[in-house]
């Protein structure tokens, strides 16, 4: 069900298990699914008569992770548009009931509405007569380079007494450059005015003391100078028209401005419509003016450039803690939160809501292609991919790891080899 790329078939396929249903909603997925797998699947799974679908001994899921993301909305099970889907899963469960499921989704699944969300979708599950567990993996534990916590959840009519998941007692070694191509034609390359970005944040970096760490917390320059007031009530609860005496984003008077003026002046996350700001916020903020006062040497020459940047890349998250001073050596996401710098040992997550934040490789100034970021959900042998990049960024920010499902089957079955039929049918998707 939802099957996307058929990150679950290939995992099953793989291991011998053959699909005998499928659904996807999107009909270019759909496209893309017959042509790699020969079947072709079904359309939205509210509009099939489900006691057509084949007998099965597993079904598989991911269903819909936007109402849960913290990317989302977070409507959870209310959300009109995604949030009954889950009912579908159960509705095939308690009509088909297979031995065996696989649920995937997004980590926050557990942690939505205070952990309500997850403990009802446990015990309709449990209702249904399986015996459940549940863990976070990520496909770095596996050996493949990216960081993509994912939450899953097995079931079984005849119990897991004897289940344990597949995680390793030590993380295996991995870089990123195991899945990339050298200089490959069709990738994307950064433009001059991102080029010119990230040159004016490496001359900042350079001339950092050496003998001090770059700061961990998020560098946000529109706070360099600036002093609206942090505590109590917000600059909105206050009113903009009383805040005169202060400065704004990166030091601008607010002496004598209006209060649509005012408000233009502040950054755009001082501009909340709360009445306090919260606790994270005014300590990055506290943390950032703290910074400017103690290297303004070193920043003030930089300013004006960092000032004329677009608001996203006038923020810089350096999370190489202890690795070369160089922006140019690691992987980069350009992200509203800002522009951010990890090691290149893993990818960040691949994210299906924008494709902004596709993983950048530094050192050779370009985006990561399709058929890398195939390889970060373990799909490099996958024939046919979407046509266009933005389709399939989209399409494997919200695929399943093949990996990560292969593991979670062979603990899952590995377990009860001599209670399987000879040969099994499965729901992939």
């Amino acid at each position: 069900m939802f099957a996307g790329l058929g990150g679950f078939h290939q995992a099953l396929a793989e291991r011998g298990a053959e699909c005998v249903f499928a659904s996807e909603l999107d009909s270019d997925l759909q496209d893309l699914y017959e042509k790699n797998f020969g079947l072709r699947p079904a359309g939205d799974i509210r509009k099939v008569e489900l006691d057509t679908i084949p007998d099965h001994d597993v079904l598989c899921a991911g269903f819909p992770c936007q109402p849960f993301s913290k990317a989302g909305d977070q409507k959870g099970l209310e959300c009109p548009q995604w949030g009954n889907l889950f009912d579908y899963v159960v509705d095939v469960l308690r009509l088909k009931q297979p031995r065996y499921f696989i649920i995937e989704n997004v980590p926050n699944l557990i942690r939505h509405d205070k952990g309500k969300t997850w403990e009802l979708i446990c015990a309709r599950l449990r209702g249904l007569g399986y015996d459940i567990r549940y863990e976070r993996l990520s496909p770095h534990m596996f050996g493949v380079p990216q960081r993509r916590e994912r939450a899953f959840i097995i079931g079984d009519l005849e119990g897991l007494d004897r289940f344990a998941w597949p995680i390793p007692k030590a993380l295996p070694d991995v870089s990123i450059t195991s899945v990339l191509d050298n200089n490959p034609n069709d990738a994307l390359k950064l433009n001059a005015k991102q080029i010119q970005y990230m040159e004016t944040w490496q001359e900042f970096i350079d001339a950092f003391p050496a003998d001090e760490d770059l700061p961990s917390f998020p560098i946000w320059a529109m706070e360099f100078g600036a002093s609206y007031p942090l505590y109590g009530e917000s600059p909105y609860k206050r009113g903009y028209e009383g805040l005169g005496r202060y400065r704004g984003a990166f030091g601008e008077p607010l002496k004598g401005l209006k209060s649509p003026e005012v408000e233009a002046t502040l950054p755009g996350y001082a501009r909340t419509k709360l009445d306090e700001f919260p606790e994270w916020k005014i300590d990055f903020i506290r943390k950032n003016r703290d910074f400017y006062v103690r290297h303004k040497d070193i920043i003030d020459p930089l300013l004006p450039r960092i000032r004329s940047f677009p608001p996203s890349f006038q923020k810089l998250e350096w999370n190489c803690k202890g690795a070369e001073r160089s922006i140019w050596k690691h992987i980069i996401q350009f992200r509203a939160s800002g522009i951010r710098v990890k090691k290149a040992d893993a990818a960040p997550s691949l994210i299906a809501m924008t494709t902004s934040q596709v993983p950048i490789i530094a050192w050779e100034k370009r985006y990561m292609t399709p058929r890398e970021c195939s390889r970060l959900q373990s799909m490099g042998n996958l024939e046919h991919l979407p046509e266009t990049k933005e389709r399939a960024y989209k399409a494997f920010g919200n695929a399943v790891n093949v990996d990560v499902v292969g593991q979670i089957f062979d603990a899952l079955i590995d377990r009860s080899l001599e209670d399987l039929p000879s040969e099994m049918a499965v729901a992939a998707e």
